[in-house]
């Protein structure tokens, strides 16, 4: 469930996948390119594929379209795609992945018009769970199972609550990012508290698989976590939602806070 250092390599790694997990659908990598290493070229096959660019800058093309990506951009590619990603200095993108039987268009999501909407950028939480989702691959685009973005906590507050799972519609998974020592987090997954199936400290290039259940976590005082949540649906489009989400009982006072961002 947990892999860890996923950031460490040069090049376009995918440590986790249907092959690799426990996931049926959903698959993660890390495409990291510099002057050591400036390109890398891949086809994605039976595969719906997201970029989200975490720091640096780079050229994505695909077929015969070329797109210029910088820090937090994404791009949604269709299956049957040839692709090539080339930087002239450095670039650290997330790459997501899920089968789909459909084609959908090629997209292009740019950080600055989704920072102007609030239905794609807003905060949610109370005391001691605040936090700001940024919602990049999501109701925004079209897509067969995909659903990603990001999330940053207040320091030393819990994200993911009230504890909620969505284990019918959707398998999920975490990758921590920018969070440099000594910030780390700590990671719950359970059905049943009293005998939780992970509770583990989660720091820079951690992913954490959450094939079921609730999956809260929480940052330690006086730094925040930052971390790319990546959805696929279960089935193809029917079951593509964020939001609907069942909470723990015995917190649900309020709901889960993911309303905003709910596909209308």
């Amino acid at each position: 469930m947990v892999f860890r250092r996923t950031n460490a390599r040069i090049g376009r790694q995918i440590p986790v996948s249907p092959a690799t997990s426990a996931m049926r659908h959903l698959a993660y990598g890390r495409i990291i390119l510099n002057s050591s290493k400036p390109a890398e070229s891949f086809v994605t096959r039976d595969r719906e594929t997201g970029f989200i660019v975490l720091s640096g800058e780079a050229t994505v093309n695909v077929g015969d379209s070329k797109t210029l990506l910088e820090k937090y951009d994404a791009i949604y590619i269709p299956r049957d795609s040839s692709v090539q990603v080339a930087t002239t200095s450095h670039v650290d993108i997330a790459e997501f992945s899920a089968d789909v039987e459909n084609r959908y268009p090629l997209q292009v999501v740019r950080f600055a018009a989704i920072s102007k909407d609030p239905g794609l950028k807003f905060g949610t939480g109370g005391p001691g769970s605040k936090r700001q989702l940024h919602m990049l691959l999501a109701k925004n685009i079209e897509a067969g199972r995909l659903v990603a973005g990001f999330t940053f906590s207040e320091a030393g507050n819990w994200t993911s609550w009230p504890p909620h799972e969505h284990a019918k519609m959707l398998e999920e998974l975490y990758v921590y990012f920018d969070m440099p020592d000594p910030a780390f987090g700590i990671q719950l997954v359970y059905n049943n508290t009293q005998q939780p199936e992970l509770v583990t400290v989660v720091r820079d290039g951690d992913a954490v698989l959450m094939p079921s259940g609730y999956h809260p976590n929480v940052s330690i005082p006086g730094h925040r976590i930052c971390f790319l949540w990546a959805m696929a649906a279960r089935r193809e489009r029917e079951d593509r939602q964020f939001g609907v989400v069942n909470v723990q009982p015995g917190f649900d006072a309020g709901g889960s806070g993911l309303e905003a961002g709910r596909k209308k």
